[in-house]
Protein backbone atom coordinates (compact mmCIF):
# COMPACT_ATOMS: atom_id res chain seq x y z
CA UNK A 1 0.00 0.00 0.00
CA UNK A 2 2.75 2.51 1.08
CA UNK A 3 4.46 1.79 -2.48
CA UNK A 4 1.26 2.76 -4.36
CA UNK A 5 0.95 5.70 -2.56
CA UNK A 6 4.49 6.78 -3.62
CA UNK A 7 3.99 5.86 -7.39
CA UNK A 8 0.69 8.92 -6.90
CA UNK A 9 2.79 10.82 -4.68
CA UNK A 10 6.14 11.38 -6.27
CA UNK A 11 5.25 11.98 -9.60
CA UNK A 12 3.09 15.03 -8.20
CA UNK A 13 5.85 16.04 -6.62
CA UNK A 14 7.95 16.64 -9.17
CA UNK A 15 5.26 18.28 -11.30
CA UNK A 16 5.17 20.29 -8.53
CA UNK A 17 9.30 21.05 -8.14
CA UNK A 18 9.01 22.15 -11.94
CA UNK A 19 5.62 24.69 -11.32
CA UNK A 20 8.02 26.35 -8.47
CA UNK A 21 11.24 26.11 -10.67
CA UNK A 22 8.79 27.65 -13.82
CA UNK A 23 7.65 30.45 -11.48
CA UNK A 24 10.84 30.94 -10.04
CA UNK A 25 11.79 32.80 -13.68
CA UNK A 26 9.30 35.58 -12.73
CA UNK A 27 10.98 36.03 -9.18
CA UNK A 28 14.43 35.90 -11.05
CA UNK A 29 13.69 38.53 -13.89
CA UNK A 30 11.81 40.87 -11.08
CA UNK A 31 14.19 40.38 -8.24
CA UNK A 32 17.10 41.04 -10.84
CA UNK A 33 16.12 44.40 -12.30
CA UNK A 34 15.51 45.70 -8.69
CA UNK A 35 18.40 44.28 -6.71
CA UNK A 36 20.51 43.62 -9.65
CA UNK A 37 22.09 40.55 -11.19
CA UNK A 38 24.52 39.30 -9.10
CA UNK A 39 22.87 40.63 -5.29
CA UNK A 40 19.81 38.71 -6.42
CA UNK A 41 22.02 35.68 -7.47
CA UNK A 42 24.20 35.73 -3.95
CA UNK A 43 21.79 36.89 -1.96
CA UNK A 44 19.15 34.01 -3.12
CA UNK A 45 21.93 31.18 -3.08
CA UNK A 46 23.17 32.21 0.59
CA UNK A 47 19.54 31.79 1.41
CA UNK A 48 19.10 28.90 -0.30
CA UNK A 49 21.71 27.05 1.53
CA UNK A 50 20.86 28.36 5.03
CA UNK A 51 17.16 27.00 4.58
CA UNK A 52 18.29 23.49 4.05
CA UNK A 53 20.56 23.72 7.43
CA UNK A 54 17.52 22.46 8.92
CA UNK A 55 16.95 19.67 6.59
CA UNK A 56 20.19 17.94 7.35
CA UNK A 57 19.60 18.68 11.33
CA UNK A 58 16.50 16.48 10.70
CA UNK A 59 18.14 14.13 8.60
CA UNK A 60 21.02 13.56 11.07
CA UNK A 61 18.47 13.67 13.91
CA UNK A 62 16.33 10.84 12.18
CA UNK A 63 20.21 8.53 12.10
CA UNK A 64 20.76 8.76 8.37
CA UNK A 65 24.24 7.58 7.24
CA UNK A 66 26.65 9.36 5.09
CA UNK A 67 27.16 8.08 2.34
CA UNK A 68 30.55 8.79 1.53
CA UNK A 69 33.57 11.09 3.09
CA UNK A 70 33.86 14.61 3.82
CA UNK A 71 36.71 15.30 1.00
CA UNK A 72 34.16 14.15 -1.43
CA UNK A 73 31.45 15.84 -0.42
CA UNK A 74 33.66 19.15 -0.15
CA UNK A 75 34.66 18.48 -4.01
CA UNK A 76 31.27 17.59 -4.65
CA UNK A 77 29.77 20.64 -3.24
CA UNK A 78 32.37 23.08 -4.57
CA UNK A 79 32.34 21.81 -7.91
CA UNK A 80 28.54 22.16 -8.16
CA UNK A 81 28.52 25.84 -6.22
CA UNK A 82 31.30 26.81 -9.23
CA UNK A 83 28.96 26.03 -12.30
CA UNK A 84 25.57 26.54 -10.32
CA UNK A 85 27.24 30.24 -9.96
CA UNK A 86 27.97 30.32 -13.37
CA UNK A 87 25.20 29.26 -14.49
CA UNK A 88 22.93 30.85 -12.80
CA UNK A 89 24.89 34.30 -13.49
CA UNK A 90 24.68 34.28 -17.27
CA UNK A 91 21.18 33.20 -16.92
CA UNK A 92 20.14 36.23 -14.33
CA UNK A 93 22.22 38.42 -16.85
CA UNK A 94 19.81 37.12 -20.18
CA UNK A 95 17.34 37.96 -18.12
CA UNK A 96 18.47 41.21 -16.85
CA UNK A 97 19.42 42.32 -20.70
CA UNK A 98 15.96 41.61 -22.10
CA UNK A 99 14.87 37.81 -22.49
CA UNK A 100 11.44 37.36 -21.89
CA UNK A 101 10.61 35.03 -18.77
CA UNK A 102 8.98 32.23 -21.41
CA UNK A 103 11.75 32.34 -24.06
CA UNK A 104 14.39 31.87 -20.93
CA UNK A 105 12.19 29.09 -19.36
CA UNK A 106 12.72 27.10 -22.75
CA UNK A 107 16.22 28.12 -23.89
CA UNK A 108 17.51 27.03 -19.93
CA UNK A 109 15.21 23.94 -21.04
CA UNK A 110 18.35 22.90 -23.77
CA UNK A 111 20.26 21.23 -21.09
CA UNK A 112 18.51 18.25 -21.06
CA UNK A 113 19.65 18.01 -24.84
CA UNK A 114 23.04 19.25 -24.10
CA UNK A 115 23.59 16.52 -21.56
CA UNK A 116 23.71 13.32 -23.52
CA UNK A 117 25.73 15.43 -26.51
CA UNK A 118 28.46 16.27 -23.85
CA UNK A 119 28.06 12.63 -22.49
CA UNK A 120 29.59 11.11 -25.21
CA UNK A 121 33.36 12.56 -24.24
CA UNK A 122 32.46 9.89 -21.35
CA UNK A 123 31.94 7.66 -23.80
CA UNK A 124 28.14 7.16 -23.51
CA UNK A 125 26.58 6.70 -27.19
CA UNK A 126 23.53 8.79 -28.19
CA UNK A 127 20.77 7.33 -30.47
CA UNK A 128 19.27 8.36 -33.44
CA UNK A 129 16.15 10.35 -31.20
CA UNK A 130 18.99 12.26 -29.84
CA UNK A 131 20.29 13.67 -33.12
CA UNK A 132 16.75 14.15 -34.38
CA UNK A 133 16.08 16.25 -31.11
CA UNK A 134 18.94 18.10 -31.66
CA UNK A 135 18.12 19.00 -34.86
CA UNK A 136 14.43 19.75 -33.60
CA UNK A 137 15.39 21.90 -31.10
CA UNK A 138 17.54 23.89 -33.13
CA UNK A 139 14.56 24.77 -35.74
CA UNK A 140 12.68 25.51 -32.57
CA UNK A 141 14.97 28.10 -31.82
CA UNK A 142 15.35 29.75 -34.83
CA UNK A 143 11.77 30.18 -34.64
CA UNK A 144 12.22 31.42 -31.05
CA UNK A 145 15.04 33.86 -30.70
CA UNK A 146 16.19 34.08 -34.55
CA UNK A 147 14.43 37.79 -36.45
CA UNK A 148 14.07 38.48 -40.03
CA UNK A 149 17.78 39.28 -40.46
CA UNK A 150 19.38 36.74 -38.60
CA UNK A 151 20.51 38.29 -35.82
CA UNK A 152 20.51 36.86 -32.79
CA UNK A 153 20.41 38.93 -29.60
CA UNK A 154 22.78 39.11 -27.26
CA UNK A 155 20.84 37.68 -24.02
CA UNK A 156 19.64 34.73 -26.07
CA UNK A 157 22.90 33.92 -26.51
CA UNK A 158 24.03 33.98 -22.95
CA UNK A 159 20.53 32.16 -21.79
CA UNK A 160 22.48 28.94 -24.56
CA UNK A 161 26.00 29.87 -22.37
CA UNK A 162 23.44 28.95 -19.35
CA UNK A 163 22.10 25.83 -20.99
CA UNK A 164 25.82 24.54 -21.50
CA UNK A 165 26.97 25.49 -17.96
CA UNK A 166 23.63 23.48 -16.58
CA UNK A 167 24.38 20.40 -18.23
CA UNK A 168 27.83 20.42 -16.91
CA UNK A 169 26.24 21.03 -13.75
CA UNK A 170 23.93 18.22 -14.02
CA UNK A 171 26.54 15.59 -15.42
CA UNK A 172 28.87 16.80 -12.22
CA UNK A 173 26.11 16.15 -9.76
CA UNK A 174 24.99 12.74 -11.98
CA UNK A 175 29.03 11.75 -10.75
CA UNK A 176 28.93 12.67 -7.33
CA UNK A 177 25.73 11.94 -6.28
CA UNK A 178 25.86 8.50 -5.52
CA UNK A 179 28.99 9.02 -3.77
CA UNK A 180 27.88 11.62 -1.22
CA UNK A 181 24.65 12.86 0.44
CA UNK A 182 22.30 14.75 -2.04
CA UNK A 183 20.67 17.08 0.67
CA UNK A 184 24.42 17.99 2.09
CA UNK A 185 26.14 18.64 -1.03
CA UNK A 186 23.23 20.78 -2.27
CA UNK A 187 23.66 22.87 0.79
CA UNK A 188 27.25 23.05 0.14
CA UNK A 189 26.89 24.51 -3.44
CA UNK A 190 24.01 26.81 -2.56
CA UNK A 191 26.68 28.91 -0.18
CA UNK A 192 29.44 28.41 -2.45
CA UNK A 193 27.42 29.96 -5.47
CA UNK A 194 26.68 33.08 -2.54
CA UNK A 195 30.12 33.56 -1.80
CA UNK A 196 31.35 33.69 -5.56
CA UNK A 197 28.69 35.86 -6.20
CA UNK A 198 30.00 37.95 -3.68
CA UNK A 199 32.74 38.96 -5.73
CA UNK A 200 31.06 40.73 -8.64
CA UNK A 201 28.14 42.46 -6.37
CA UNK A 202 30.83 45.13 -5.57
CA UNK A 203 30.13 46.60 -8.99
CA UNK A 204 26.91 47.26 -8.27
CA UNK A 205 27.65 48.91 -5.21
CA UNK A 206 25.43 48.10 -2.23
CA UNK A 207 22.34 48.99 -3.81
CA UNK A 208 20.55 45.73 -3.92
CA UNK A 209 21.75 45.49 -0.07
CA UNK A 210 20.07 49.21 0.69
CA UNK A 211 16.94 48.57 -1.21
CA UNK A 212 16.58 45.21 0.90
CA UNK A 213 16.74 47.47 3.88
CA UNK A 214 13.80 49.76 3.07
CA UNK A 215 11.84 48.10 0.66
CA UNK A 216 9.58 44.81 1.74
CA UNK A 217 8.80 44.59 -2.00
CA UNK A 218 12.14 43.49 -3.08
CA UNK A 219 11.94 40.73 -0.62
CA UNK A 220 9.44 38.68 -2.01
CA UNK A 221 11.47 37.43 -5.22
CA UNK A 222 14.38 37.04 -3.32
CA UNK A 223 12.62 34.93 -0.57
CA UNK A 224 10.95 32.68 -3.17
CA UNK A 225 13.92 32.71 -5.22
CA UNK A 226 16.31 31.56 -1.87
CA UNK A 227 13.39 29.58 -0.30
CA UNK A 228 11.33 28.17 -3.11
CA UNK A 229 13.18 27.67 -5.92
CA UNK A 230 16.82 26.86 -4.54
CA UNK A 231 15.25 25.09 -0.65
CA UNK A 232 11.92 23.76 -0.98
CA UNK A 233 11.91 22.69 -4.85
CA UNK A 234 15.62 21.00 -4.41
CA UNK A 235 14.02 18.90 -1.32
CA UNK A 236 11.35 17.93 -3.22
CA UNK A 237 13.19 16.67 -6.24
CA UNK A 238 14.72 13.85 -4.05
CA UNK A 239 11.60 13.02 -2.49
CA UNK A 240 9.93 12.78 -5.73
CA UNK A 241 12.84 11.14 -7.98
CA UNK A 242 12.64 7.86 -5.46
CA UNK A 243 11.12 4.93 -6.99
CA UNK A 244 10.44 6.64 -10.03
CA UNK A 245 11.79 5.60 -13.68
CA UNK A 246 14.71 8.27 -14.03
CA UNK A 247 13.33 9.12 -17.58
CA UNK A 248 9.85 9.61 -15.93
CA UNK A 249 11.43 12.06 -14.03
CA UNK A 250 13.13 14.22 -16.18
CA UNK A 251 10.24 14.22 -18.37
CA UNK A 252 7.99 15.62 -15.34
CA UNK A 253 11.03 18.12 -14.37
CA UNK A 254 11.07 19.37 -18.27
CA UNK A 255 7.62 21.20 -17.30
CA UNK A 256 9.49 23.69 -15.73
CA UNK A 257 9.78 25.81 -19.43
CA UNK A 258 6.31 25.03 -20.15
CA UNK A 259 5.09 26.52 -16.77
CA UNK A 260 7.99 29.57 -17.31
CA UNK A 261 5.74 30.61 -20.42
CA UNK A 262 2.71 30.49 -18.45
CA UNK A 263 3.61 32.19 -15.18
CA UNK A 264 5.30 34.87 -17.75
CA UNK A 265 1.81 35.11 -19.52
CA UNK A 266 -0.30 34.95 -16.28
CA UNK A 267 2.10 37.51 -13.52
CA UNK A 268 3.83 39.47 -16.58
CA UNK A 269 1.24 39.86 -19.18
CA UNK A 270 3.76 38.74 -21.79
CA UNK A 271 1.99 37.37 -24.75
CA UNK A 272 4.20 35.75 -27.17
CA UNK A 273 3.80 35.80 -30.67
CA UNK A 274 2.47 32.52 -33.27
CA UNK A 275 6.34 31.97 -34.34
CA UNK A 276 7.70 32.27 -30.91
CA UNK A 277 5.07 29.51 -29.90
CA UNK A 278 6.03 27.34 -32.69
CA UNK A 279 9.61 27.63 -31.24
CA UNK A 280 8.43 27.09 -27.75
CA UNK A 281 6.30 23.69 -29.06
CA UNK A 282 9.19 22.10 -31.10
CA UNK A 283 11.70 22.89 -28.21
CA UNK A 284 9.34 20.99 -26.14
CA UNK A 285 8.77 18.33 -28.82
CA UNK A 286 12.75 17.80 -29.11
CA UNK A 287 13.18 17.87 -24.99
CA UNK A 288 10.33 14.81 -24.93
CA UNK A 289 12.07 12.98 -27.65
CA UNK A 290 15.27 13.05 -26.25
CA UNK A 291 14.14 11.39 -23.21
CA UNK A 292 11.89 8.67 -24.70
CA UNK A 293 13.79 5.28 -23.39
CA UNK A 294 14.79 4.10 -27.08
CA UNK A 295 17.26 1.12 -26.66
CA UNK A 296 20.14 0.69 -28.52
CA UNK A 297 22.67 -2.20 -28.75
CA UNK A 298 25.64 -0.57 -26.98
CA UNK A 299 25.53 1.92 -24.41
CA UNK A 300 29.06 2.33 -24.75
CA UNK A 301 31.56 3.33 -27.40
Amino acid sequence: MKNGNMKVRNPILLVLTALIWGVAFVAQQQGGEMLGPYSFNGIRSLLGGLVLLPVLAVMRRKGEKEKSNRRELLIGGCLCGFFLFAGSTVQQLGLYYGAGVGKAGFLTAFYIILVPMLGIFIKRKCGFHIWAAVLLALVGFYFLCVNGDFVLKGADLLLLACALLFAIHILVIDYFSPRVNGVAMSCIQFFVCGILSLIPMMTENGEGLRLLLVSQEAWIPVLYGGIMSCGVAYTLQIVGQKGVNPTVASLLLSLESVFSVLAGWILLGEALKGRELLGCGLIFIAIILAQLPIKIDKRYI
